[in-house]
């Protein structure tokens, strides 16, 4: 697809907030490197991050605040450097990677309530419970429950307890980055074979914009989801987008 074309395309991604370099870094190698003996080249990782507009320096700072936080290791053979995740890194990454890249199939279909006796939030949504009130926590069935907590099967769920349910902090990014997919969806639509290139740059975008949001709250049941919920509308498109484009392999990038 021409450069130009693309880069239009793909403007609604780079222009949604929260696009700090050393996380998008962070996105990118978590999709394109996470297992070990994965290599991105220094041209490459030059290369995908002009393509979103990241400026030479702030690469470099990007990159040496990640070799300081033990995210990424680099090596240079003659005049190219290679970098990696480090093992601290891929480690990081694959712990999200089920949240990241699960689709909207893949939600849990079987939910519980638990009530404790404690205030607490904090270990039970560390746990992958989200609290509906003070006490009452709603979750995947198959999540461990504290041993003094009380449980009632999930069963049908009304509409007033879905919205509550729904993170009302980060409705309007989730409807952004909805509206932000739907147009690249639209404009790649009718374009010809991306080039690996393109590809790695549009699914860094995706899976960042993504990352970024659905990390912030733990994964709710499907039962538990209103179907017009903007964060299932996103996730549904980034899971069309991710397939429509699977992920190249770094040595194509790499020749492209």
């Amino acid at each position: 697809m021409p450069i130009d074309d693309f880069d239009l395309a793909i403007a609604p991604l780079k222009d949604l907030g929260g696009q700090r370099v050393w996380s998008l870094m962070i996105s990118l190698f978590g999709d394109l490197a996470r297992q070990e003996g994965q290599i991105i080249g220094g041209p490459v990782l030059s290369a995908i991050m002009s393509a979103m507009d990241v400026r030479p320096e702030a690469a470099r700072v990007a990159l040496h605040r990640l070799r300081k936080d033990k995210w990424i290791a680099s090596e240079k053979h003659g005049r190219i450097s290679h970098h990696s995740l480090t093992p601290e890194g891929r480690a990081q990454s694959q712990a999200a990677s089920g949240r990241i890249y699960a689709t909207p199939d893949d939600l849990p279909e079987h939910w519980l309530m638990v009530v404790t006796d404690d205030a607490e939030t904090g270990p039970l949504e560390k746990a992958g419970f989200t609290t509906l009130m003070p006490r009452l926590y709603v979750g995947d069935a198959s999540l461990p429950v504290p041993k003094d907590a009380a449980t009632l099967p999930g069963q049908a769920v009304p509409d007033w307890m879905k919205r509550q349910l729904e993170p009302a902090s980060l409705a309007e990014s989730y409807a952004q980055l909805s509206d932000a997919l739907h147009h690249v969806a639209r404009d790649l639509a009718g374009a010809d074979t991306l080039t690996p290139l393109q590809i790695a740059t549009l699914r860094c975008l995706i899976v960042h914009n993504w990352r970024r949001l659905a990390l912030k709250h733990p994964a709710l049941p499907r039962p538990l989801i209103r179907d017009d919920w903007a964060g299932l509308v996103a996730h549904q498109r980034v899971a069309a987008l991710l397939a429509a484009y699977p992920r190249p392999d770094l040595p194509e990038i790499a020749t492209a």
